[in-house]
């Protein structure tokens, strides 16, 4: 399994939905998008995504999920009389910036991550493979202390029975000793 990078821009793109989409992931475990892959061809099914927003601050990661695909070729995202690579991935967690906290490109640039490049131009860019762990116990680390609306590591009081769907990816978290 590869991890990869890819890239969120406000500026150019609205996600007018983020709300009942972090609700999904809320009330499923999950929600499916489509998402530019850039000029990377190399996404296999499983493979675990990233996504970083860019743009405007504040600057980071937002979500992670697994690749639900491989890279197909569709109409650009921006409506242009152009195809571009997407592949279908189903996000885990997804966080909006604009009312909770995020993985900030300043924590990322801490420690072994300060390695990867996290100023990329286009989505699809490979997590170096020796920083991978490390950046899941950050991440994992991140989503566990903060105040998050819907976090998937924490129970919430009111916690109501989830709805997973057969046959999807869903990650579950075992501390060992």
């Amino acid at each position: 399994m590869n991890t990869y990078l890819f890239l969120w821009n406000p500026k150019k793109w609205t996600w007018s939905t983020l709300e009942q989409d972090i609700e999904q992931v809320d009330l499923t475990g999950r929600c499916s998008q489509r998402w530019s892959c850039g000029n990377t061809k190399s996404i296999q099914l499983g493979d675990r995504i990233f996504l970083l927003k860019v743009g405007t601050e504040p600057k980071g990661i937002i979500a992670a999920g697994f690749a639900t695909s491989t890279p197909f070729y569709e109409r650009h995202w921006s409506g242009e009389n152009k195809d571009t690579l997407y592949i279908d991935v189903d996000f885990e967690v997804l966080l909006n910036p604009d009312k909770e906290p995020i993985l900030t490109v300043d924590i990322l640039k801490t420690g072994n991550l300060a390695k990867q490049n996290w100023r990329p131009m286009g989505s699809g860019n490979s997590i170096k493979p020796e920083l991978v762990d490390e950046l899941e116990a950050v991440w994992f680390d991140f989503l566990t202390t903060q105040k998050i609306r819907h976090n998937p590591f924490i129970p919430a009081d009111n916690e109501i029975q989830k709805t997973y769907t057969e046959g999807t990816p869903n990650q579950v978290s075992v501390t060992k000793y």
